[in-house]
């Protein structure tokens, strides 16, 4: 009988936890839809700023002398933007870009080149520490509800340190919400600007689902006043401060389809261990009761041989 205790104290067990995992799967549910439209709502407007940008950007005497476009002669130092989460639970939503960001400052410490990095959410904050790699910038608390401050306080440390030359390269890695069951990891250079970028905008949304690209329509004519230079001076630091703030919104989608993806996987899970261990509590008690009555059985013919 005290194996058939145990079985049952780990069916509890599981089923406590699968209430958990379904609670969980149904809150995350509940948020995955106001966060992609949040995300979605945010692709408009960087769209737009995009394809003004590609406009302002074909006049040639524009692209003379911005800082944020030009590529520093010697790279020695990159700066990572890691946009995580604060909780775990989310499958492999924290430790996939976790580790693809070690993996690259391992290689680019390995050729001498020195490495900053920013964190969003605390899990990320949290492995660097421990790997004695303290972020120069750090944000917890909001990862699921990221805010315009925190877009605009990782713009201007990056943009300021680009320009007076204490970093060369700018990556940002972050996930992207394709929908409520896909996220896709996203590696996006944000410093130097690719002149590239802001001849074709694409959003990075249009471009993972297939969609077609925004073509920038430039007129024969274009005046600016001020100058096209002074106007692409004031654009560019914009731009950097939407594409932050938009991966941050879209990094919040995706880690609420995340979590609910992997719920969901563990609520099926724990409802296959308990079948599993019904079925042999079940097997355990037929055999109990069997060799309860074979004793009872054998006890009776005793008493009857005597």
């Amino acid at each position: 009988m005290a194996n058939l205790r145990d079985i049952q104290r780990r069916i509890n067990s599981v089923r406590s936890t699968m209430q958990i995992t379904r609670t969980m799967e149904m809150v995350s549910t509940a948020k995955i839809r106001s966060a992609l439209e949040r995300a979605q709502e945010a692709d408009p407007y960087k769209d737009a700023l995009t394809r003004m940008l590609a406009n302002v950007s074909g006049s040639a005497s524009a692209l003379v002398g911005q800082p944020l476009l030009a590529v520093h002669k010697e790279e020695k130092r990159v700066l990572f933007i890691l946009v995580a989460s604060d909780r775990g639970l989310a499958g492999g939503f924290n430790i996939v870009p976790q580790r693809e960001v070690a993996a690259r400052i391992e290689e680019l410490g390995a050729k001498g080149v020195e490495c900053e990095l920013i964190t969003c959410g605390r899990k990320p904050t949290e492995f660097f520490k421990y790997r004695g790699i303290t972020p120069v910038l750090s944000f917890e608390g909001i990862s699921s509800n990221p805010t315009v401050d925190e877009a605009d306080r990782i713009a201007s440390y990056i943009m300021d340190a680009y320009v007076n030359g204490s970093i060369d390269r700018v990556m940002l890695y972050y996930h992207h919400a394709k929908n409520r069951v896909e996220q896709v990891q996203v590696i996006e250079q944000v410093l130097p600007v690719k002149q590239d970028d802001l001849k074709l905008p694409t959003s990075p949304r249009a471009a993972k689902e297939g969609m077609q690209p925004i073509e920038p329509v430039v007129p024969a004519e274009y005046e600016f006043e001020p100058s096209a230079n002074e106007v692409l001076g004031y654009l560019i630091p914009t731009y950097i401060r939407t594409i932050v703030h938009h991966a941050l919104l879209d990094s919040a989608a995706a880690e609420h389809a995340a979590r609910r993806a992997a719920m969901q996987s563990a609520t099926d899970n724990a409802k296959e261990v308990i079948t599993s261990l019904s079925r042999t509590y079940n097997r355990e008690r037929q055999g109990s009761i069997t060799t309860e009555l074979n004793e009872i059985i054998a006890g009776a013919s005793a008493l009857e041989d005597n």
